[in-house]
């Protein structure tokens, strides 16, 4: 397979990846999401899904294609979270407060 390079087209370099952006370095290529998820054994829906979902498969195929690591295509989805329910502020708020318990706990033993 050729080896594709990122495309910065009239993006100043470093320019954050958007929908659009993404979608033109795909047709500066001839290619376009369900030609690039027939090319990876992938189910069309679940490509043009991946604009508003996490679809790891999407993910990985459009970075791949493109030379560009996932992580900064999108990097709202990573690093991938254990929990997709609790927002950070929440995980932060629980780890304390289990981190406050088991001193308790020590103090009571």
């Amino acid at each position: 397979m050729r080896q594709h390079r990122p495309s910065t087209g009239d993006h100043p370099m470093g320019a954050p990846w958007t929908k659009p952006r993404i979608k033109c370095a795909l047709e500066e290529r001839g290619m376009t999401l369900t030609g690039l998820a027939e090319l990876k054994g992938i189910y069309p829906s679940q490509m043009r899904s991946v604009w508003t979902r996490t679809s790891r498969p999407a993910e990985k195929a459009l970075s791949e294609f493109l030379g560009v690591p996932a992580a900064e295509l999108f990097p709202e989805r990573y690093p991938p979270r254990k929990s997709r329910i609790l927002s950070a502020e929440n995980e932060a708020l629980i780890a304390r407060e289990k981190a406050r318990r088991a001193a308790d706990n020590e103090a009571a033993a």
